[in-house]
C-alpha cells in the first residue's frame, strides 16, 4: 500500500495546499513538482512491478485534487473563467459519466481500471496550462476546445479500452460473427 510510487502520488496533496501561497516561484515549483511526481509515480510502479489497485486509484485522485485546487485559486484570482475550468475538467466529467454507466449496468466491479492515453495527454496539457496561468500568459480559446475534444475521446477510449464488462451473451454473438 505505501510503496514509493504511492508516496510520490501522495506528495501532490501537500503540493496543492502549498499552491495556495501567492508567490510566483512557489506556484511554479509546485506545478513542476506535481507534474514530476505524476510522471515518476507511474513509471516507478511499472518499472519495479509495484502497481496496485490502491495506486491505480490514488494517482488520478491526487492529480484531480492538485488540478482542482489550482484551478479554484485561478478562478478566484480571475485568471480563468468558469467555462474554461469546466473545459479543462471535461475528461474528468467523462470519467464520472463512464463510472455512472458502469454502476448503472452493474459492471463497475468487472471493469479493469487503468490509465488511458487521452487522460495522460489531458493531464500533461493541464499542467502546461496551469504553468502558463501562473505566469499570466493569455491562452487562445482553442486550447480549452482541445480539452473538450480530449474529454469526448476519453469517453470513447474508456469504453473501448477494456471490453471485459460487456455481458457474456454479447461477446459470444460477436465471436460467432467472426
Amino acid at each position: 500500500m505505501f510503496t514509493f510510487p504511492n508516496l510520490l502520488s501522495l506528495l501532490r496533496f501537500p503540493l496543492a495546499l502549498l499552491f495556495i501561497k501567492e508567490n510566483l516561484v512557489v506556484r511554479a515549483l509546485t506545478i513542476a513538482l506535481a507534474a514530476a511526481t505524476d510522471f515518476f509515480d507511474g513509471y516507478m510502479a511499472r518499472k519495479y512491478k509495484s502497481t496496485s489497485r490502491f495506486g491505480t486509484v490514488l494517482d488520478p485522485v491526487a492529480d484531480k485534487f492538485f488540478v482542482v485546487i489550482a484551478l479554484g485559486i485561478f478562478l478566484i484570482d480571475e485568471k480563468i473563467s468558469l467555462p474554461e475550468v469546466c473545459a479543462m475538467l471535461c475528461r474528468d466529467f467523462s470519467v464520472i459519466i463512464f463510472g455512472l454507466y458502469l454502476l448503472g449496468t452493474n459492471n463497475f466491479g468487472k471493469y479493469h481500471f487503468r490509465s488511458i492515453w487521452c487522460g495522460k495527454i489531458s493531464t500533461t496539457l493541464q499542467f502546461m496550462v496551469l504553468f502558463a496561468l501562473t505566469f499570466n500568459v493569455s491562452l487562445p480559446p482553442y486550447i480549452y476546445g482541445i480539452f473538450i475534444i480530449l474529454g469526448l475521446a476519453a469517453l470513447v477510449e474508456l469504453y473501448l479500452s477494456d471490453r471485459s464488462f460487456i455481458p457474456l451473451e454479447l461477446k459470444n454473438r460477436s465471436k460467432k460473427k467472426l
